[in-house]
């Protein structure tokens, strides 16, 4: 599928800015995927900088939570990722690496979820190794000066930013949800929560359930696991 160039033009705009990751995610979903997720690793450490969920709610935090807890290492594209030239994105499908997979790995990241098709884009700035994950629940086409053209936004936008306000994750969020987020990550209960935003608890709820499926996470641990450094 190619992108209509509004929705390449609403990411050029928002380069920098917080709100890339919402129309980094209108992109992703345009391109008909369930999951998107980003993650920056050297190798010896990775964090997650986008969570953006349009299927199965808790898809995401689950993957991510297992995925930074060491799982990282054992990503059959990370030695390919940390050998990329600054200024490459690479596409590798699904068929590209499954015979690489240790047999654990595929079933906690594939088998498991159900996940039939990942489209990986290996982008590495000058700052930045980046992971570009799109996953689906069913293969598709996909048009690789597409999908690398994707992977090529989220570079351009990630190497730049140094510094964060917020976890990037949230950004993908209202600012409501997001300061709803905040509260949580900070160990603060709904009803405190909602004292601070001066809203009923229950519109708190209505903030946190919104978030966490956008999310693709489904408890506080999911949230954390996200959200750390």
């Amino acid at each position: 599928m190619s992108l209509p160039a509004r929705d390449i033009d609403l990411c050029l705009q928002a380069l920098g800015t917080e709100g890339f990751a919402l129309a980094f995610s209108a992109l992703a979903e345009r391109l008909e995927m369930d999951q998107v997720m980003v993650f920056a690793t050297d190798g010896a450490r990775a964090s997650c900088l986008l969570s953006r969920n349009f299927g199965r709610a808790g898809l995401g935090g689950r993957l991510a939570a297992r995925y930074l807890d060491g799982w990282f290492r054992e990503d059959p594209l990370l030695p390919e990722l940390l050998a990329t030239p600054p200024g490459t994105v690479a596409l590798r499908r699904m068929a590209d690496v499954a015979g690489r997979m240790g047999a654990e790995y595929r079933r906690l990241f594939f088998e498991a979820p159900g996940l039939q098709d990942k489209l990986t884009l290996l982008a590495a700035g000058r700052h930045l190794r980046l992971f570009v994950n799109l996953y689906r629940q069913r293969p598709g086409p996909c048009d690789p000066e597409t999908a690398c053209l994707a992977g090529r936004l989220a570079l351009m936008h990630f190497d730049r930013v140094t510094d964060y306000a917020v976890p990037p994750p949230l950004a993908a969020l209202s600012a409501r949800e997001r300061e709803v987020c905040l509260g949580i990550l900070s160990g603060k209960k709904a009803e405190a929560i909602a004292g601070a935003l001066d809203v009923a608890p229950s519109t708190v709820v209505t903030y946190r359930r919104r978030a966490y499926e956008k999310l693709g996470i489904t408890s506080r641990a999911g949230l954390f696991a996200i959200c750390a450094k």
